[in-house]
């Protein structure tokens, strides 16, 4: 009898732990994920070695926002990597930046308090993008020590390319908390 109980209760705990494993599993596929930040190019917004959450189900129910902080495939040296950018330009939009720096949308400057330094290498942006209507022109907050739609290599970001947004830093300790855009 004792022999049946254990055995009752060891598939009951293999039972349980399964339902959570897969439970983790579809929230890691589906809703939520975790990534690093590898490099200085979102710096001072994000930092080499922050560890974040990315929100992965957002953009089924509605479009990404100009600002939002986006990860992306990309291919670095022959190995698939991954970018984390902020989302400058929209779909449709046309985009140019200025010989002084500054980047125009639809003709008008953009106002953002994210790329402080003057952007010293405009790449492609030197004459106008005309965005199509599933392109994002994405640029990374440390203007002058970024890959990004700038670069040919790069370009605009594709909708469907998109993986999710950051939305909150786990990792340093000191700063943890939801992400401000």
């Amino acid at each position: 009898m004792k022999f049946k109980n254990l055995w009752k209760s060891i598939l009951s705990w293999a039972l349980y732990i399964a339902v959570i494993l897969c439970l983790a599993s579809f929230v890691n596929a589906f809703v939520f994920e975790r990534t690093t930040v590898e490099g200085h190019s979102m710096e001072n917004t994000l930092h080499d070695h922050d560890s974040l959450v990315l929100d992965k189900i957002t953009y089924h129910f509605r479009d990404p926002k100009r600002f939002d902080i986006i990860v992306f495939p990309h291919m670095l040296n022959n190995e698939k990597g991954y970018y984390i950018k902020r989302i400058i330009g929209l779909p449709g939009e046309t985009l140019q930046i200025s010989e002084e720096g500054s980047i125009y949308i639809n003709g008008k400057m953009l106002k953002e308090d994210f790329g402080k330094e003057v952007i010293l290498n405009p790449g492609i942006a030197s004459k106008k993008i005309k965005l199509k209507d599933d392109e994002y022109f994405v640029m990374g907050d440390n203007r002058n020590n970024s890959q990004d739609s700038r670069d040919p290599s790069v370009g605009p970001v594709k909708r469907e390319d998109i993986i999710g947004r950051a939305v909150f830093r786990l990792y340093p300790f000191n700063n943890i908390g939801v992400i401000q855009e």
